[in-house]
């Protein structure tokens, strides 16, 4: 078993900042970095799959699993619901992985209450017009979504303020360097680093 307990991070963003692509990045670069999946009632997305992306489950099964209290987070944005396992994120952070906890700002402030050492990361645009030629480019929703999603960005940007670190996402690589240095700056705290030198620390102080 590792000697050492992973860190869980909360990284949030307006849909469309790029949040998605950079953790993914992150993660191609730093195997040992963890991304929780989630449960979800939102219909699959082309190309996406079930257990990779998101765990996706019927309305009733997700309603049965919050009466379980299976999840240490639930939200509902756009009339779909999301949620993570409380079982599965802890098993993960005592194999001593640190792990990625994709949520918006609603799911953040759950977390943080129960689990209040965790590293929060709010990830923003550069523009707002930036980020509206993001959501255009995908070609997946009507101007009315667009304009939905714009509106519900600017709401939840408004959080940033209470996130541990900021991130702009302008420059696709200056931002996966900053995201990078956030995780690594936190592996080199004392904590994490007197549990992983424990044996190190002992010697050097006989």
């Amino acid at each position: 078993m590792n000697s050492s307990t992973g860190t869980l991070y909360i990284v949030s963003a307006p849909s469309g900042a790029g949040k998605t692509s950079l953790v993914k990045a992150l993660v191609d670069a730093q195997p040992q970095i963890r991304v929780s999946v989630s449960h979800t009632t939102r219909a699959m997305r082309p190309g996406e799959v079930d257990g990779v992306n998101y765990h996706f489950v019927e309305r009733s099964e997700f309603v049965r699993m919050i009466e379980h209290g299976d999840f240490l987070e639930q939200a509902e944005v756009f009339g779909n619901l999301y949620g993570t396992s409380q079982s599965k994120l802890q098993q993960t952070l005592d194999e001593g992985h640190d792990l990625i906890l994709e949520i918006d700002w609603q799911g953040a402030e759950q977390v943080r209450r129960q689990m209040p050492e965790a590293r929060s990361i709010f990830i923003l645009p550069p523009t707002q017009s930036a980020l509206r030629q993001r959501l255009t480019n995908r070609g997946q929703d009507s101007d009315e979504i667009i304009e939905g999603r714009m509106r519900e960005a600017r709401s939840e940007m408004s959080h940033y303020v209470e996130y541990d670190y900021l991130v702009i996402n302008d420059d696709f690589a200056h931002a996966l360097d900053d995201l990078k240095a956030i995780f690594r700056a936190n592996q080199l705290a004392q904590k994490p680093q007197q549990q992983r030198h424990r044996e190190l620390l002992a010697s050097l102080l006989s």
